[in-house]
């Protein structure tokens, strides 16, 4: 290496460690600012809280699915490296310009790992109807799946058009700059996510709504929309998220929760859970957690594009796309983790606000049953698919609360 080369790369160099320190720094802090106590849970036995059928039920299940799961990503993987290697030759039949013709081979791209999704998709929803977790069609299925692609349209050209925008005007240290715009880009996108969702309705039932201001005071969460989503032609399971930002938090039920046997204090519980993801702005913190996982992937993405004449090149654009889908998979068991954290935090706030231990086993043993979830799953799918803890771990909490308050 000449001595210009090595001039050169000191500063560099250096840059690197002082921004990883700052990195592992950041993540540190927003791992602590979601507050947990640290518990000893005890050791409950699944068989205590389960049928031996259903366990085996829900084993079968859920590892036909997880399974598949692979498969699908392995051939999600095999068609991006295909791509990736052929995929810059359609620059040639292009006269969008570079950051136009950049743009539609990412939209190429990303419609490539649509289809190559669709069969296993296909064969999930024929697995939950024989298991009868969906009822919905497979036209239906196919229908909205792929309505659903034109928000993700959307967002993938805004931020591919940005990002070779920015390569092009920094040629060294552009990615650094994509990643405040991507995080721009994805806080638009919650703020706007609980006006996206279909089949939606304000509740209108004066006890539930009491019940919501109620715990958004003992837990200091704000205020937030309530909404109910009518899912219940498609399937049977429960569920119920929070999402939105400042003026447009909102709490999501299900309508196979509100009118499908769970009892006011069991809504309550599920409720209080919510409110306590509000309470904890954890909308927020994910949007810090997506930008740090997103700084070392644009900085693989500029390593990697830098032999087809770096990212403001169209030709880079596929390479970019399997760069950014094989590190997601590969930090998707670290990713689940932060959420994993966060939801057991909201799951010990429940408890604080409505000191209903009991409450809590019953609505893990009812989301576990109607969803045939497997309550204690092998650790390999527990730590790649799970962002929640495991139903088991869930009713081990409320055990570990009850036993701290006799």
């Amino acid at each position: 290496m000449s001595e210009r080369a090595r001039s050169l790369a000191r500063p560099a160099t250096l840059a690197l460690i002082v921004g990883a320190g700052l990195w592992a720094w950041a993540a540190v802090a927003l791992w602590q600012s979601t507050e947990l106590p640290s518990l000893d849970l005890p050791h409950l036995d699944p068989h205590s809280f389960f049928s031996d059928s259903f366990l085996h039920r829900s084993a079968t299940y859920e590892r036909f699915l997880a399974i598949l799961g692979l498969l699908g990503l392995v051939t999600v993987i095999a068609v991006l490296v295909v791509y990736a290697r052929h995929g810059h030759r359609l620059v040639r039949e292009s006269a969008a310009g570079r950051v136009g013709t950049g743009m539609l081979l990412a939209m190429l791209g990303f419609a490539v790992v649509w289809l190559a999704e669709v069969p296993f998709g296909l064969v999930a929803l024929w697995w939950q109807r024989r298991y009868d977790v969906s009822h919905q069609g497979y036209l239906p299925h196919l229908l909205n799946s792929f309505l659903g692609l034109g928000s993700q349209f959307v967002f993938l050209c805004l931020g591919i058009g940005i990002a070779m925008g920015l390569a092009g005007v920094m040629r060294r240290w552009w990615w650094l700059a994509v990643v405040p715009a991507f995080v721009a880009l994805a806080a638009l996108f919650s703020f706007v996510s609980p006006y996206l969702i279909p089949d939606t309705s304000s509740i209108d039932n004066p006890a539930l709504v009491a019940e919501a201001r109620a715990l958004e005071r003992i837990e200091g969460a704000p205020h937030a929309r309530l909404r109910e989503q009518e899912v219940h032609r498609f399937t049977d399971a429960p569920n119920a998220e929070a999402l939105g930002l400042g003026p447009t938090s909102t709490v999501v039920l299900w309508d196979t929760l509100l009118r499908d046997g769970f009892s006011r204090e069991e809504i309550r519980l599920v409720l209080a859970h919510e409110v306590g993801h509000l309470a904890h702005h954890d909308p927020l913190k994910r949007l810090g957690w997506l930008a740090l996982f997103l700084l070392p992937a644009w900085g693989l993405v500029a390593l990697f594009t830098r032999r087809r004449g770096g990212f403001a090149q169209p030709e880079a654009v596929p390479v970019a796309i399997l760069v950014l889908v094989a590190f997601q998979l590969l930090a998707t068991p670290l990713l689940n983790v932060t959420i994993r954290r966060q939801e057991a935090a909201a799951d010990w706030a429940a408890l604080q606000a409505t000191h209903e231990p009991a409450t809590e086993k019953a609505v893990m043993r009812k989301l576990a049953t109607k969803s045939l979830s497997d309550p204690d799953p092998p650790f390999w799918a527990y730590a790649f698919y799970e962002n929640h803890p495991t139903i088991m771990q869930r009713i081990e909490m409320a055990q570990a609360w009850e036993d701290q308050r006799p």
